[in-house]
């Protein structure tokens, strides 16, 4: 089975304008289809690499030019420190889940298998999914499937688990799926199963935090005139890098010097890049991507 099928993988590595001597980062290596083809243009320059899966470190290219960082991409700025590296010429971030974690059942991120639920991303963090259905609160649950799920079943199923697990401890991915299969409609059951499964998925690891500290963190790593790609998949993840690009923070309140310039360290480059219809016949996952280019302020 492949690792990971990478998306926008031409587009991605396109757009960051690579300078053969160049030093750059991937900031969520996978199964090494972007860092691959980001070697293959380099002569002379460095690429670094995270993530926070041990899986992955079996794609890791054995190459002089390449290291990988094995720590969440949160972490950028000291990972860069311990590597002796000052800036970066570009950044390119692949958000979500790989293929893999997808599809080995025993990692516990898809309702489609039955295994212990787990869903950690670095199996050696404390937190899992069995802990989060089974020690928060009632409203922690709630607030949880309604802000990261964005689901309306949000409540019901809060509760449904707070209730269930009175009579006995919530351990398996069928055991959640049974209790959701009770609450939704038929016709509406992927759609909110993968709801429930991504709220879980993002409190376990602390996606949303993760991701808006490594964005502030890409500002001061990137050389001026540097670029940022990152690729996204649902609007959790989108909509604080749109708002970040566009406006210098995530609550999308723009500064304006005396001409009417916004003060921010980064500026959009073109409009968002989703996949072909080719792509996403190809890979159905690919389906919900955006894509959104920055520079660094030249006089950053």
């Amino acid at each position: 089975m492949t690792y990971h099928t990478t998306v926008l993988l031409h587009e991605g590595v396109e757009a960051l304008n690579l300078k053969t001597d160049g030093v750059y980062v991937d900031a969520t290596f996978g199964g090494g289809g972007h860092s691959n083809l980001i070697l293959s243009q380099l002569d002379g320059g460095k690429l670094l690499a995270f993530d926070q899966d041990p899986d992955a470190e079996r794609n890791a290219p054995a190459d002089d030019r390449f290291v990988l960082c094995k720590g969440n991409f949160r972490f950028l700025k000291n990972f860069l420190v311990a590597n002796g590296v000052d800036q970066v010429d570009g950044i390119l971030a692949d958000f979500g889940v790989s293929g893999h974690q997808f599809d080995e059942g025993s990692r516990g991120f898809s309702y489609r298998f039955d295994a212990e639920l787990d869903m950690r991303m670095n199996p050696n963090q404390e937190l899992d999914a069995k802990s989060v259905v089974n020690t928060y609160e009632e409203a922690q649950l709630r607030d949880m499937f309604h802000q990261y799920g964005e689901t309306s079943y949000g409540s019901a199923v809060a509760r449904r688990i707070v209730g269930a697990r009175q009579e006995v401890k919530l351990e398996r991915i069928e055991q959640l799926v049974t209790l959701v299969d009770q609450l939704v409609p038929e016709r509406k059951r992927k759609s909110e199963l993968s709801k429930i499964f991504q709220a879980i998925r993002i409190e376990v690891n602390d996606e949303l935090v993760a991701l808006k500290e490594f964005v502030e963190q890409s500002t001061s790593a990137l050389k001026p005139g540097g670029r940022f790609v990152a690729i996204s998949y649902h609007s959790l993840e989108d909509r604080p890098i749109k708002h970040f690009f566009r406006s210098g923070n995530f609550n999308d309140k723009q500064d304006k010097d005396l001409y009417g310039n916004i003060n921010r360290p980064l500026n959009p480059v073109g409009k968002v890049v989703v996949p072909s219809k080719e792509e996403i016949e190809m890979n159905p996952r690919a389906r919900s991507a955006k894509m959104r280019i920055a520079d660094k302020n030249s006089n950053g």
